[in-house]
């Protein structure tokens, strides 16, 4: 998203309004996904005031206001609607966020100094265009698991992680499992050069072989690619609820059987639709684990086929 074109639309409402035009976000199927939304409370003193933001690549149009009034239930509340200043805002909200410690892994920005202490695998992912930075619940949910995986015996030996952002994930689990062959995918060309870049600045092998990353630009599961280098015995899925019920018949089929499956991105309230649309495709729950309130959930695909 260009500084030039930026714009944002804001909404001022309760915590309970905003979390539900954010589910309503979630279950939009026809969203314009260049509209990026986000949720925060608007003051740490004042946790029940809440504003919703939506920022647009262009100036908003009377189609793009209704497309964000729509997600609120009855009257949606006023809008602002301003010009953001000539600076990257995914970049910039990014800068000065403080490390991380998830599982086995640290993760800083170049802000801030890496953690020199043994058992820990430390990670500079500096702010960028792609998210994925750690600091999300979400993210460091997922890197806690995986770490819980490893300790619990899971030997992987071909993984996928979809809609990687910045490359965390993927990279989190190739340290774990050190000669899997990986591959990354995310439906934002941007984070192509973005992973690339920092796998090189983290020592993370790119290529096609074990231990090596491949990084490419996919629509969920809709590459050839991802399906040739099929089935996986891990699966990793840090998106929107939306997506992960919808994708979740092909992440059945893109997994071995006993294979494992992590999905992370969903509220705890949306957790039970994205677990029914799991079970449908063949994956039971192996641990679930709730950072704040978000579901981070560790699945398994039936070992063999069910008998008559």
């Amino acid at each position: 998203m260009s500084a030039e074109q930026s714009w944002k639309i804001t909404a001022f409402a309760p915590r309970a309004v905003i979390e539900g035009a954010l589910l309503a976000h979630e279950d939009a199927l026809d969203w314009d996904y260049d509209i990026v939304i986000s949720g925060s409370e608007i003051a740490e003193d004042k946790p029940d005031d809440w504003q919703l933001e939506a920022w647009l690549p262009r100036k908003p149009s009377k189609a793009d206001q209704q497309a964000v009034a729509d997600l609120f239930a009855g009257t949606p509340p006023k809008f602002e609607i301003e010009r953001l200043p000539d600076v990257d805002w995914l970049t910039q909200s990014q800068q000065g966020l403080e490390p991380i410690r998830a599982g086995k892994f640290y993760v800083h920005t170049p802000d801030h100094p890496a953690l020199s202490e043994p058992g820990v695998r430390d990670f500079c992912i500096p702010a960028s265009q792609a998210f994925g930075t750690g600091q999300h619940a979400t993210t460091a949910g997922c890197l806690a698991m995986l770490t819980h995986m490893k300790a619990e015996g899971v030997v992987i030996r071909n993984l996928a992680d979809i809609g990687t952002g910045t490359g965390l994930l993927a990279f989190a689990a190739l340290d774990l499992w050190p000669r899997a062959l990986a591959t990354a995918s995310d439906i934002d060309e941007v984070c192509l050069g973005v992973v690339t870049d920092n796998a090189a600045d983290n020592g993370v092998a790119t290529g096609g072989r074990g231990g090596e990353l491949v990084m490419l630009a996919a629509d969920g599961m809709d590459h050839p690619l991802l399906e040739a280098r099929g089935p996986y015995d891990l699966v990793i899925a840090n998106i929107l609820a939306g997506p992960l019920i919808s994708l979740a018949p092909d992440f059945g089929k893109a997994l071995v059987p006993g294979g494992h499956l992590l999905l992370a991105g969903l509220l705890e309230t949306q957790e039970p639709q994205v677990r029914a649309a799991c079970r449908r495709a063949g994956l039971r729950l192996a641990k679930r684990l709730v950072n704040g309130d978000w579901s981070i959930l560790w699945l398994r695909k039936r070992a063999t086929a069910r008998q008559p």
